[in-house]
């Protein structure tokens, strides 16, 4: 899945980077909890969303030149991995990839509601 927006590469990086930042751009988190202010391979910590959703996670890669990076994610017997970059778009702005990997549906469900945050992301 990729989405496209106007917003430069690096800022979108920032973005993602910046633990903190996350519910600025994806509207179902309400706050995270994490061992760490910055992304970096094994971070760990506890993605809070609506209705007392707790998504626990561990980072388990982060290439900050090339803008990319995986987690694995953990709500219940649920489990899946998410790999994310950043891009430049043609002509400017950038894209924000994902690709899951997990089980179905939910690896099939989890794309279309994570579209509006990478929206958010990149615009």
């Amino acid at each position: 899945m990729a989405t496209v927006g106007r917003v430069d590469p690096d800022q979108a990086w920032l973005r993602y980077a910046e633990i903190a930042r996350w519910p600025s751009w994806a509207p179902p988190i309400r706050h995270v909890e994490a061992s760490a202010e910055r992304l970096d391979a094994a971070v760990t910590g506890v993605v809070h969303g609506p209705a007392g959703l707790r998504v626990s996670f561990v980072v388990l890669a982060v290439d900050e030149a090339a803008r990319t990076w995986s987690w694995n994610v953990r709500s219940g017997p649920l489990q899946m991995t998410l790999e994310h970059a950043v891009l430049p778009a043609p002509g400017g702005g950038s894209v924000a990839t994902l690709t899951v990997d997990g089980p179905l549906p939910a690896a099939l469900v989890y794309p279309d509601l994570a579209r509006v945050a990478l929206h958010r992301l990149v615009s």
